[in-house]
C-alpha cells in the first residue's frame, strides 16, 4: 500500500463502477480547508464508497469577554447576590460580582455579571439597561476589550501615583472628560490635595464616572465638602462626601 502526501480525488473517479469494484482503501490523513478546518476520511470496502465523517470547527464565541456584563451605577448597599437575583430574572447568570474600593471598603456603584451565553448577555443588556434599581437609572454593556499592554500599564502607573490618606473625599457623577490631573486641579482650589484619581473600569481606559481625592487634614474635607458639593466641573454636577 501506497502513502500519497497530495493528490485529487475527482466526483468521476469515485462513481466509476470499475473503480468500486476494487478491494483497496483510501485515507486522506490530513486535509486542510482555510478559513475553516475539515477532517474527511473516505473508503473504498468491497463494491462501496463510504464517506465516514466531515466535521467543521469555527472559532468559539462564547468566551467570557462576550459575555461579561459590565453593571454601573448600582446602590452602595446592593450585594452580589443581590445583583444576580435581579439579572437572574431576565437571563441565565453564571457568575456577578461588586466592585469594592480597596482603601475604604465601600461599594464603588458598579459591578461585572457573567452570563451563560452571549445570547444570554444580549437579552440582559436589551431589557435591564436604563432600568432603575433602588431608585438609581443602571447603565448596562457588554465590557469593552481589554487595552493593550502600553495603555494597561499606563493606567497601572496613575494608580500606583495615587498618595492614600485617612482624609480623602469620594467625587462622584464626574463627566468622561475629567482626568485625575484636572480633578486635582480643580479640588486644589479649596484645600491642600495631596492626590486625585480617577477611576477606570477594569481592564480599559472607560471613566467609571468617579473618583477620590485626598487632602493632607480633616479641615480641607470639609471645606471640599461644603464649597464643591453639586458644583459643575465640565458640564456636570458633581457629588463630594467623605470617603
Amino acid at each position: 500500500m501506497s502513502t500519497l502526501s497530495s493528490f485529487t480525488i475527482s466526483p468521476t473517479f469515485l462513481h466509476n463502477p470499475r473503480n468500486r469494484n476494487r478491494n483497496s482503501s483510501i485515507q486522506l490523513p490530513n486535509l486542510s480547508l482555510k478559513p475553516q478546518t475539515a477532517r474527511v476520511c473516505l473508503s473504498t470496502r468491497m463494491n462501496a464508497v463510504e464517506e465516514e465523517e466531515i466535521s467543521v470547527s469555527t472559532a468559539d464565541p462564547s468566551s467570557e469577554a462576550a459575555r461579561r456584563l459590565y453593571i454601573g451605577n448600582i446602590p452602595r448597599t446592593l450585594k452580589p447576590d443581590e445583583l444576580r437575583k435581579i439579572v437572574e430574572e431576565h437571563a441565565a447568570v453564571e457568575k456577578a460580582e461588586v466592585m469594592y474600593d480597596k482603601y475604604s471598603g465601600r461599594s464603588r456603584r458598579f459591578g461585572f455579571v457573567t452570563m451563560t451565553t452571549i445570547e444570554d448577555a444580549s437579552a440582559a443588556v436589551e431589557k435591564l439597561n436604563g432600568t432603575e434599581i433602588g431608585g438609581r437609572e443602571i447603565k448596562v454593556n457588554i465590557t469593552e476589550k481589554p487595552l493593550s499592554s502600553v495603555g494597561s500599564s499606563l493606567l497601572q502607573s496613575d494608580d500606583s501615583k495615587f498618595v492614600d490618606s485617612p482624609h480623602k473625599v469620594y467625587v462622584g457623577n464626574l463627566a468622561k472628560s475629567v482626568t485625575s490631573e484636572s480633578l486635582k486641579n480643580f479640588f486644589s482650589e479649596k484645600g491642600n490635595v495631596l492626590s486625585a484619581k480617577v477611576s477606570r473600569v477594569p481592564g480599559t481606559s472607560k471613566s467609571s464616572g468617579y473618583g477620590f481625592v485626598s487632602f493632607s487634614s480633616e479641615e480641607d474635607v470639609e471645606a471640599a465638602i461644603s464649597s464643591l458639593n453639586n458644583a459643575l466641573l465640565d458640564g456636570q454636577k458633581i457629588r463630594v462626601n467623605k470617603a
